[in-house]
């Protein structure tokens, strides 16, 4: 049987139409329209294929009747297939080079991921050096990394014999007969997103010891995609996730199929318990060092979906409780109508900059207070796209803290009007420490747009693929506003749960699932959600308490004005 598959190359303008067999691969294609698979990096080198639908690796056989563009290794899809590919290719390295020890991908810091082993011991720097030769050396030969289908049996055997038995976990706990793995030599592994075919176009990298363990950099979007930029640290960010770290260590969960195992226990409740009654007593570690500073203006910010605004409300009630007369305020109330607000690049209003507040009137209602006046704060409605007052004047006491939360919190044109000696400042964000396996990551990210679906789904009734296309413009509004401050803050908190992605799968998968093919980017980015949202196992909304941050996004919570 054959199919037609029709070829289109934006890089070099090339569009054309071929009947081939069925189950032909993208690669075998391309070859017969003359688009030059380069196993070069610098080359920018066809990485990846969008068969209109997703993204596939280039050996991906074709089974019907479609249209293929070549994804390149500089473009946003590419360098995404280019990162997770890196991470195979260490992995591999491991294989050989550390063969009694087992290395486990961590979180993302700055432009790379971090690694660490399992047994907690440092990684030295000649171990690092070997996996760097070693993955040089697999450049250097070219090897094919093949996409295999595998029974899921033998696959179980596989990984329980080399170690990965959370790998075999997972798989367990899944009613497929065959498994999609990635196989360089005799080493297999099990990857949620398509991999390079070829160890050549793997060049780029950097890897550099960290902490007790490792930092595998990679080319970034914002540098030069041929090289490595400058190293920056983020010490206060890898403290969070370390210590987050030992929050699973506690919890005795660290991947999806051990998460799954205690859900479906009769140690779910507790466990549940657990994870709250750990972020509550962070929160209540924050309120402390407030008070021995004695700030009387604490400044929270962090990005999209991070759960400011309950944060702020757990924190108010936790500073009353040292008797503290908490006033939460949100620099939401500053903002400007649309139509005074700059415009970004495509001519729409700029909501994400700090220039579409009201920043003057901030710094004089700051001002006044901390000079000892009464001051009516604004609230800003936007439906109406007006500011009004309550008439109800407030006033800085000895006992008073102003809790104030937004995107813009840290930036020092905010803070700056205050007394650094009675200011705190915190960073917010959805930190996962929990992996998928101990080779496959859960990206902060993805960990956000999920919870950004279901509250906007929830309470701006809109679609999935509205947030989706929107999510461009908010991620580069984080870079540019957010992001550059985070390392101003006293202390930073990380608001995710590691039960949440089962509370929040049976919200998202619904809405993710109605999104179609005809939309394109959006399309292919719901199918890399949903591949990994349904390996957990549901947990109802019904076991989240009410005052759980989680329920800022899911409803019902007792926090909600």
């Amino acid at each position: 049987m054959n199919i037609i598959v029709k070829v289109k190359d934006p890089a070099s303008g090339f569009e054309g139409e071929y009947t081939v067999s069925r189950y032909t691969s993208c690669a075998e294609v391309l070859k017969a329209a003359c688009i030059e698979c380069s196993l070069k990096y610098e080359d920018n080198p066809i990485i990846g294929v969008n068969t209109g639908c997703v993204i596939v690796p280039v050996h991906e056989a074709l089974s019907a009747d479609c249209t293929i563009t070549p994804v390149r290794a500089f473009e946003k899809e590419g360098r995404r297939i280019y990162r997770h590919s890196l991470c195979f290719l260490l992995f591999y390295a491991a294989s050989i080079v550390m063969k009694e020890r087992r290395l486990i991908i961590g979180h993302s810091l700055g432009d790379g991921f971090y690694f660490s082993c399992s047994d907690g011991k440092p990684i030295t720097k000649k171990e690092a050096n070997e996996l760097e030769n070693q993955m040089l050396k697999c450049v250097e030969e070219g090897l094919e990394i093949e996409n295999i289908y595998l029974q899921t049996l033998k696959a179980q055997k596989y990984f329980s014999e080399n170690g990965m038995k959370d790998t075999a976990l997972l798989l367990s706990q899944q009613n497929n007969p065959i498994v999609d793995l990635y196989k360089l030599k005799d080493f297999m592994d099990v990857a949620y997103e398509p991999i390079a075919g070829n160890t050549a176009l793997l060049s780029v990298f950097e890897l550099r010891t960290y902490g007790n363990g490792l930092l595998l950099r990679y080319p970034t979007s914002s540098g030069d995609l041929k090289k490595i930029v400058p190293f920056i640290d983020r010490p206060k960010l890898f403290n969070v996730f370390e210590e987050y770290k030992k929050w699973g260590k506690i919890l005795k969960v660290s991947s999806c199929g051990e998460i799954n195992k205690v859900l479906l226990s009769p140690k779910a409740p507790q466990f549940i318990r657990l994870c709250e009654a750990l972020q509550r007593r962070k929160i209540g570690e924050i309120a402390d060092e407030i008070a021995r500073k004695g700030a009387q203006a604490v400044f929270i910010a962090g990005p999209s979906s991070s759960g400011k605004t309950t944060f702020a409300k757990r924190l108010c009630e936790q500073l009353m409780l040292m008797d503290y007369e908490s006033l939460r305020i949100s620099l939401d109330d500053y903002y400007k109508p649309k139509a005074e607000c700059p415009l970004d690049e495509k001519g729409n209003p700029d909501l994400e900059c700090l220039e579409a507040l009201k920043t003057d009137l901030f710094r004089k209602n700051m001002k006044d207070l901390f000079n000892g006046q009464e001051v009516d704060l604004p609230r800003y409605s936007f439906q109406s796209q007006k500011t009004f007052y309550l008439n109800q004047p407030v006033k800085l006491t000895e006992r008073t803290v102003f809790v104030i939360e937004g995107i813009h919190g840290l930036n020092p044109e905010i803070t700056s009007c205050i007394d650094e000696n009675r200011i705190f400042k915190i960073y917010i964000s959805a930190l996962t420490q929990l992996n998928i396996d101990s080779h496959n990551r859960i990206s902060t990210t993805d960990n956000r747009i999920i919870r950004r679906i279901v509250r906007d789904y929830r309470t701006r009734d809109t679609s999935a693929l509205s947030t989706l296309q929107m999510w461009e413009s908010v991620e580069k509004g984080e870079r540019k506003h957010i992001f550059p401050f985070q390392n101003n803050a006293d202390v930073m908190f990380n608001s995710a749960l590691d039960y949440e992605i089962c509370v929040l799968s049976p919200f998202v998968i619904p809405l993710l699932r109605d999104i179609s093919p005809k939309t394109g980017e959006a399309y292919s980015i719901a199918r890399r959600l949903l591949k990994f949202l349904e390996v957990f196992n549901p947990l109802p909304a019904l076991d989240v308490p009410s005052d759980s941050l989680l329920r800022e996004f899911i409803g019902q919570s007792d926090y909600e004005d």
